[in-house]
């Protein structure tokens, strides 16, 4: 793990949230898109609200 969660704007496909949560945890970042994926089927709009939230007010690399 890094030191804190940045966004990853370089490898980013949306925002740069999925990238920047693999480079804090050293997971793929292509899990991670799958697992919000996953999350937004179960949740619905929460996890939508949440990974805007997270690329608005995090900061970039």
């Amino acid at each position: 793990m890094n030191g804190r969660f940045l966004l990853n704007r370089g490898d980013a496909k949306v925002m740069g949230v999925a990238a920047g949560l693999g480079d804090y945890t050293g997971v793929d970042p292509t899990i991670i898109r799958l697992g919000f994926i996953a999350a937004t089927l179960l949740t619905g709009p929460v996890m939508i609200l949440l990974y805007v939230l997270a690329g608005l007010l995090a900061p970039a690399q």
